[in-house]
């Protein structure tokens, strides 16, 4: 039995898989939330979010997103990317309550994670991430094995928390990060994923030796396939990084607008 999402080379097929070490990180997941809240009273809309990005971490990592991304399909693989990097953090984030941040703030590892996450280091650092993660080497060499693809799916995690952090965060950001800024560094971040859409769309021989081998699902060649990731990570990239701009737009809006501010 797997307990981790990998590449294999037997065709694929909708049975049901188990992997309990999916299950696993969900469960660790939600039982640090409970450890970590306790004492600072949730609201009902923070417990909602942070459950809601444990949902989409579990349909991104579970079958049969996790096993179709994970050794058969690229297109697949790029939807588990924008799951995991993109969506699934500011959610988790937004539903941690500001006292229980406040509580640790100081620490030796909270500094160490506002290092990372001030703007531009985490814009380097998540953008750093997306290329290591998408060159065909790194994903080959990670996915043939469980404990390279969960190695793949932290940096995707980790990546992700760090670049959403000065945008969602619930405490003051320090330095001061003004709202016109971050709307700036989520359209910088637009742009820098040009670069591996660029390769992944326009390539004329598939990349990843994973996908281009892999027993075959549906009708999409390996190349057809890893255009449609390239096609996935511009679009479906595009329009959350722009929706998240929107959202951050209007409050900034309504800020300067209020005429007590």
């Amino acid at each position: 039995m797997q307990w981790w999402c990998a590449a294999q080379s037997i065709p694929w097929d909708w049975s049901w898989r188990p992997y309990p070490g999916v299950w696993l990180f969900i469960a660790l997941l939600c039982l640090a939330y409970r450890a970590f809240t306790r004492g600072a009273a949730p609201s009902r809309l923070e417990i909602a979010r942070f459950a809601g990005g444990a949902l989409v971490l579990w349909v991104a990592l579970d079958w049969p997103v996790g096993a179709l991304g994970s050794g058969y399909l690229a297109s697949v693989h790029m939807v588990q990317f924008l799951l995991i990097a993109l969506l699934a953090p500011p959610l988790l984030i937004a539903g941690l309550p500001r006292e229980a941040l406040e509580r640790v703030r100081g620490g030796r590892a909270t500094s160490v994670l506002e290092f990372l996450a001030r703007p531009l280091i985490a814009l380097l650092f998540f953008h750093a991430i997306v290329v290591a993660t998408h060159w065909p080497e790194v994903v080959d060499g990670l996915m043939a094995s469980q404990a390279g693809s969960l190695a793949l799916d932290m940096a995707w995690l980790g990546g992700g928390l760090a670049f959403w952090w000065p945008v969602v965060s619930p405490i003051p950001h320090r330095p001061r990060f003004p709202l016109g800024v971050r709307i700036c560094y989520l359209i910088a971040s637009t742009v820098l994923m040009t670069l591996p859409y660029v390769f992944l769309t326009f390539a004329e021989l598939p990349f990843y030796a994973t996908y281009e081998l892999a027993p075959p699902v549906g009708t999409l060649s390996a190349g057809e396939d890893q255009r449609l990731a390239g096609l996935i990570m511009r679009i479906g990239g595009g329009t959350i990084l722009w929706t998240a701009a929107g959202v951050v737009f209007w409050f900034w809006y309504r800020s300067e607008s209020d005429p007590v501010r």
